[in-house]
């Protein structure tokens, strides 16, 4: 099992203790048609008792806080480990943001109340970015179903069936709870989890705080596995004037459909995928959009086709200085120069922040700058390992393969199959793997950001390239489009990993996953 650790990439769990694994085709095979055939082999260990010798495992009472793409991969591999799981989901199905809620918090369309009252922030027209095949799960290929969105990149709806499907195969709705909401989670005197929840419901998630304290459900369990997501509560930029600004202003968290905006003056700052997607789907209602781009990095060629096949009504600009109190935006356009135009409707898309109001931990976990931590391997808190984990906090990652592997890793810790380094050791590797982005100048907001395509993110890998040698491999997979993966064999050694190709055969990975 292969995964990212706070100093690199190495066997979970098995430094210095000899062990060899091998995976085969990490992606899907595939026919000619590019439709799914086979599936593929799963990461597998050549010996799965050399870890922490051959005891039998233990099964431990889990509970997985969230039911989307990382929390069922929790829960599925927590059972296959032969652990007693319950999940708790505060939706009324299973999905995550992959369930489309057309609701959004109208009440606070910037999202600044923590935690928001809808959690999915899909909007209507929402695609994949990455194809269908580098999508699915190890051994449950993402295949088009007949009559349903067989399109290699299909929309949110179909993802989200893929998850029902996946759902009802291995038989894990039995362990879902829905419509409920995890209030509290914090660790008793005996290292077990205290978790207060409340049912919300049918047709009440909004009323939590209303409920009475005979609706509360408190029950104590061995571990937590949180797995609830990282694109719900909205990231705000700092613009001078936003406080007053008399205009209408929203995140994208509460965008669905571009007809409200009919007619408008839309300004939409912020130019990633979300940004660029609503920017196209309101120009073609709106009277004028605006889309801020941050910077001309930003700015791909294939961006600059777009701006100038649509140049009537879509214009570009690099920075939003100040919301005037007259309603006007002004623009800083680089060179010193400025402009402004009078906007109906500010949009912005400018990220997420991680978010775990439940989650007491007397200062053991915090968010900083939206850096999870610390987390060992970005799975693992030291202090509180393994009893707590986060499976689905990394970024631009192939979900949910990731996720499998995340979640394999815990069940096998918390069953006795593999062992955690000392908490000391932990954090050292957790401190090393900050100086190390430090040095190599990625700000601490992109901490989980694990296929980043900067330049810095590859000096960094060139520069601790001995030490660094099974991360850069796998990381060059995920940001530099590496097409093939058949046969790879890890060993762990006291003082060095190895790693050794045998070669053979082709996988296509399509483009990378924007996470």
């Amino acid at each position: 099992i292969i995964h990212h650790s706070g100093g690199g990439w190495s066997p979970a769990g098995l430094r210095g203790r000899g062990c060899e694994y091998v995976t085969q085709n990490f992606a899907p095979r595939t026919d000619q048609t590019g439709r799914c055939s086979t599936p593929p082999r799963d990461f597998l260990p050549i010996s799965m008792d050399t870890a922490c010798g051959s005891d039998p495992p233990q099964s431990k009472k889990v509970c997985v806080i969230g039911a989307g793409m990382a929390g069922l991969a929790a829960a599925r591999e927590l059972r296959r480990e032969g652990h007693d799981v319950t999940v708790l989901e505060q939706s009324g199905d299973v999905g995550g943001q992959w369930l489309y809620d057309p609701r959004t918090d109208a009440a606070d369309p910037l999202g600044v109340a923590a935690p928001v009252k809808v959690h999915s922030s899909m909007y209507a027209s929402l695609r994949l970015i990455s194809p269908r095949q580098s999508t699915g799960f190890t051994d449950f290929p993402f295949c088009p179903k007949s009559g349903r969105d067989d399109r290699r990149f299909p929309g949110h709806r179909e993802v989200d069936l893929y998850l029902k499907d996946f759902c009802d195969a291995f038989g894990l709705m039995d362990a879902v709870r829905l419509n409920t909401r995890v209030l509290r989670a914090a660790m008793t005197p005996a290292r077990r989890w205290a978790v207060r929840s409340v049912d919300l419901g049918v047709g009440e998630c909004d009323g939590a705080d209303e409920k009475k304290l005979d609706a509360y459900v408190d029950e104590v369990f061995d571990a937590v596995v949180v797995a609830t997501g990282h694109y719900s509560q909205p990231r705000l930029p700092s613009i001078k004037g936003m406080e007053t600004w008399r205009g209408r202003q929203m995140h994208s968290h509460s965008y669905r459909v571009p007809e409200p905006f009919r007619g408008e003056v839309v300004v939409v700052v912020g130019c990633g995928e979300s940004g660029k997607d609503i920017a196209m789907e309101i120009r073609g209602v709106a009277k004028e959009v605006y889309l801020v781009a941050g910077s001309m990095e930003a700015v791909t060629p294939g961006l600059s086709k777009v701006l100038a096949k649509h140049s009537a009504n879509l214009h570009l600009r690099l920075e939003v200085e100040r919301l005037c109190e007259d309603g006007r935006v002004a623009f800083k356009d680089g060179g010193g120069s400025s402009s402004s135009v009078a906007a109906d409707t500010v949009i912005y898309c400018t990220g997420y922040s991680y978010s775990f109001p439940f989650l007491e931990t007397g200062g053991a976990v915090t968010v900083d700058d939206n850096r999870v931590g610390p987390l060992f391997e970005h799975v693992f808190p030291p202090s509180l390992a393994p009893s707590l984990s986060f499976v689905g906090v990394p970024r631009k990652i192939f979900a949910p393969r990731f996720f499998e592997i995340q979640a394999r890793w815990v069940a096998q810790v918390l069953s006795g199959r593999r062992a955690l380094p000392a908490e000391e050791e932990m954090r050292r590797s957790v401190e090393e793997f900050y100086r190390a982005r430090d040095a190599a100048g990625v700000p601490r907001k992109y901490t989980h950001e694990i296929g980043r395509r900067e330049p810095t993110v590859r000096t960094l890998l060139r520069d601790h390239a001995t030490k660094l040698l099974i991360d850069s491999l796998i990381v060059v997979a995920l940001i530099g489009g590496v097409r093939a993966c058949s046969t790879w064999t890890i060993s762990g050694r006291s003082t060095a990993t190895s790693l050794a190709w045998r070669g053979g055969g082709t996988s296509c990975w399509g483009r990378s996953c924007a996470a």
